[in-house]
């Protein structure tokens, strides 16, 4: 399997907030995160749990953990060798809606919006 590439997705308004959730994460927080995107680049769609999940509609989360704390970062694949890594969130109940997390942030609808008529010039 060749390398995916990870990208994140930046906004219009020039924000990235990929970027901006990864560098807020406390620094093991952090580099777990960075550690599990780099799995992500090496196994693609086969990285599965813990690691990664599919939710729905083609969006899947990767995964950190650091004690009880836990991170996500949404992101879907694109053009077949492309990860478009759009926004992250703490977890912090167990139950948390993920659609509505992707449905309800800006990025989300940005990307959903975009969805089928996205090229590079676009990320």
């Amino acid at each position: 399997m060749a390398k995916i590439q990870a990208i994140l997705y930046d906004l219009p308004n020039g924000t990235c907030p990929a970027q901006d959730f990864i560098d807020s994460l406390e620094l093991k927080m952090q580099a777990k995160m960075l550690r599990t995107i780099s799995m992500l680049q090496d196994n693609g769609t086969d990285l599965r749990m813990p690691y990664s999940e599919h939710l729905e509609y083609g969006i899947f989360e990767l995964r950190a953990k650091v004690g009880s704390n836990v991170s996500r970062v949404m992101y879907f694949f694109f053009d077949g060798e492309k990860a478009i890594l759009t926004h992250g969130f703490i977890k912090k109940t167990r139950k948390r809606l993920q659609r509505r997390s992707i449905e309800q942030n800006d990025t989300g609808k940005n990307i959903l919006a975009e969805r089928g008529r996205m090229d590079d010039e676009n990320i």
